[in-house]
């Protein structure tokens, strides 16, 4: 190897590539020729692991490292090509601190958002970056050196926490509108304060074993089946039989807040004065579903056999206001309720189109 390429000894594929260019073509000259403090910063550039790109003469001749190369992604070797042209889509923001650079005055700036295109799309990224003037013995400005790194990822992520903070204040304020909402239904409904206490604590206990099916999915969609198994879970060592039928099925988190409550009135009820009080009773909850996104119908059910005969309350409680006006407004569709003699019966008809998670 020639003495005079020595300064690229240990840099890497990057110092191989150097090496082999035809500098003679470009406004550099031959690479034997080129001034010590050139072939100076190229050494110490090729043999550093951080990204790093100098920027040489008038024409913005451009000299990178192996580790610059993965922030040009799919765009056209920049070996030996005008800084301006590698970057020409930001060259209108990058263009005056190179300018700068040139001038002798360098630049810092941290996480600096960018549009570029490098994977033949605009892609919105960040950098944080240095450009340092590199001078010559004489202290002639003779080039610039662009030492970056990528903070895309760190930014993503500080966006993606502001956005899950703002949705779980939204959550939370939402969360506790709800509950102050049937607290101030159920002592209204209730005919003593310790029928109020203790139904009050059923519900908020539904509506935290819902949040936190929610959350185990960060509250996207919820699973009908979980939703439905624990609103019953509290009522599973009743004497009665309960069976839930249906297939596999996500909810939107509003929906599956509003069903667990539902569900948990409606099994409350058949444990107090329905199937579910009674050894031969039985409650059965299925639903059938169409295709996703269609206008095929969505059928839920509660039906009720085997246990006392039925009779129609004289009021309407929370509990029937929910089951029937909430469920319908939160699902988008029609509500039956059917007091028949030989026991209970739930319908809500919708369609999938409705059903579908809201993002």
């Amino acid at each position: 190897m020639p003495e005079e390429l020595a300064f690229l000894d240990g840099g890497g594929d990057m110092a191989a590539a150097i090496r082999d260019y035809d500098w003679a073509s470009t406004a550099l000259g031959p690479i034997g020729e080129w001034p010590v403090s050139l072939k100076t910063a190229v050494g110490m550039m090729v043999n550093s692991h951080f990204p790093k790109c100098i920027v040489w003469g008038a024409d913005l001749i451009t000299i990178h490292n192996d580790a610059f190369r993965p922030l040009l992604g799919n765009k056209p070797p920049a070996l030996g090509q005008p800084f301006s042209i590698v970057w020409e889509e930001v060259w209108d923001e990058i263009g005056p601190m190179v300018a700068k650079a040139l001038r002798g005055e360098a630049t810092f700036i941290e996480d600096f958002p960018l549009t570029i295109n490098r994977y033949e799309h605009p892609e919105e990224v960040w950098f944080t970056f240095c450009y340092s003037p590199i001078r010559d013995e004489s202290g002639r400005v003779l080039g610039m050196m662009d030492t970056v790194m990528e903070t895309t990822g760190k930014m993503l992520a500080v966006r993606n926490a502001r956005l899950l903070n703002a949705e779980l204040a939204h959550r939370m304020k939402n969360t506790m509108a709800m509950i102050a909402a049937i607290a101030s239904q159920t002592f209204r409904s209730a005919e003593t304060l310790e029928e109020a206490q203790a139904t009050l604590s059923e519900r908020i206990a539904t509506l935290g074993e819902a949040h936190s099916i929610l959350t185990r999915s960060s509250w996207s969609s919820a699973p009908i089946r979980s939703v439905v198994e624990g609103a019953l879970a509290p009522h599973r060592s009743g004497i009665g039989t309960i069976r839930v039928e249906g297939p596999p099925l996500q909810l939107a988190a509003d929906q599956a807040m509003t069903l667990a409550l539902a569900i948990n009135e409606l099994a409350t009820n058949a444990v107090k004065y329905g199937a579910l009080s009674v050894e031969t009773g039985e409650a059965v909850i299925r639903w059938q579903v169409g295709r996703p996104l269609s206008e095929d119908p969505f059928h839920l059910e509660w039906t009720e056999s085997g246990g006392p005969v039925v009779v129609k309350p004289r009021r309407q409680g929370f509990g029937s206001r929910l089951v029937e006006r909430v469920m319908a407004q939160k699902f988008q569709g029609e509500v039956e309720l059917d007091y028949r003699p030989e026991g209970l019966r739930y319908r809500l008809v919708s369609t999938m189109a409705n059903i579908a998670p809201r993002e």
